[in-house]
């Protein structure tokens, strides 16, 4: 495979400003904002403090409305008012499962929808954001790969979604109020619906926002991106965000990865290892994580678990079991919790961490592999799926 192939894919993202319309601040880096600031008036002289005090009210303070920027002048704030808006996806729906997990339903540009997932545990609260409108990938065990890939995300719907959560976490500081050391929102995982290395630079734009020391101030060791392996992409996001990495791997041999995740016949497994063991040593990250999702009779047995061993032999790794997450129509079951048991038994005594993920949120349909926006809830049946995957 010629590695310099594009990889992108040809689709449509929204552009920030609409036909005279104003834009939106959300999402810019800071150079771009710095440009559009200077082409809205500002002197240039003062456009890098302009975007340091404009950046605190948003990522810092969550503020919206520009008249409560209190250290710009009145005549600046009309000015920003005029040519710009601090705007977030809407929220259409909110629910919240008995565990606790929160899934959001938020409508962006376009009239479409994309699904959030907030999940509080005892030592931390975790974001799960959507990169795409859909996905093109097709795993044929994740709900949302039966929904079509309509359009990657902007870096601000991106960003938005993080600052919708903190919205409804109430975790925005207080000026004047104690800072609290524990935070609601503490990580985030890009593990939504999408394929983020599709749509890196969105992505690397809205991390870069997050993770930045004047505004939502998250480490990059506290932001995990998930990919189903887009090999030509792994070393950028080693070099240019620097997170945390997680690789939707799930089966030990091509035959059955070509079916499980169909990006496999383009960078199959042995492509895949090899561009994963430069990444812990240029990112600085610590293990790599390889989710895998345990399926009843599919990918679940001893020898699959001592395969894995070997496959990831010399990369500092953590195994995440998954177990399957069923959805209406879906074409696989849920390997036994005897079964997981002794595969994760397997892998451990290999000296490899081998925490089995316990399902979230699985009565509002927000567990790992469920999310499916409400306008594109055209289910296939199970035996439309199983006759595609051949499985």
């Amino acid at each position: 495979m010629n590695a310099k192939a594009p990889i992108t894919q040809d689709v449509l993202t929204i552009p920030r400003k609409l036909p005279d319309g104003p834009e939106n601040l959300v999402g810019m880096t800071r150079e771009v904002m710095r440009e559009a600031l200077i082409s809205a008036g500002t002197p240039e002289k003062q456009a890098k403090m302009r975007v340091g005090q404009i950046w605190q009210w948003i990522y810092h303070w969550g503020v919206r409305d520009f008249a409560e920027m209190t250290n710009l002048s009145k005549d600046y704030r009309a000015l920003l008012t005029e040519r710009f808006v601090v705007a977030v996806p809407e929220v259409v729906t909110r629910q919240v499962s008995e565990d606790g997990t929160r899934k959001y339903l938020v409508r962006i540009a376009g009239g479409h929808e994309v699904e959030i997932v907030y999940i509080p545990e005892s030592d931390r609260g975790t974001l799960c954001v959507s990169s795409q409108v859909g996905c093109t990938l097709t795993c044929s065990f994740c709900h949302t790969g039966t929904q079509k890939l309509v359009r990657n995300l902007t870096a601000s719907e991106i960003i938005g979604q993080v600052m919708v959560a903190r919205d409804d976490l109430e975790e925005w500081p207080v000026p004047g109020a104690r800072n609290v050391e524990t935070r609601l929102l503490s990580n985030i995982v890009l593990m939504g619906m999408g394929e983020p290395l599709y749509n890196f630079e969105n992505v690397r734009d809205a991390m870069k926002i997050a993770m930045d020391p004047d505004g939502i101030q998250l480490s990059r060791r506290r932001i995990t991106l998930s990919t189903s392996g887009v090999v030509p992409e792994i070393a950028r996001t080693a070099e240019e965000i620097g997170c945390q990495l997680a690789i939707s791997f799930h089966a030990t041999t091509d035959e059955v990865r070509d079916k499980l995740v169909p990006i496999n016949k383009r960078w199959n497994v042995a492509t895949l290892l090899d561009a994963l063991r430069a990444y812990p040593k240029v990112s600085n990250s610590e293990r790599i994580t390889f989710e895998y999702v345990m399926l009843d009779g599919i990918n679940d047995s001893d020898d699959d678990a001592r395969r894995l061993i070997k496959l990831i032999d010399g990369i500092p790794a953590k195994i995440n079991l998954i177990p399957f997450n069923e959805w209406p129509g879906a074409p696989y079951k849920r390997s036994s919790n005897n079964r997981i048991r002794a595969f994760a038994d397997i892998i451990y005594r290999a000296g490899y961490a081998s925490p089995v993920r316990k399902p979230r949120g699985e009565d509002i349909m927000a567990a790992c592999g469920q999310l499916k926006s409400a306008t594109e809830r055209a289910r296939k049946s199970r035996a439309q799926i199983a006759a595609e995957t051949g499985l």
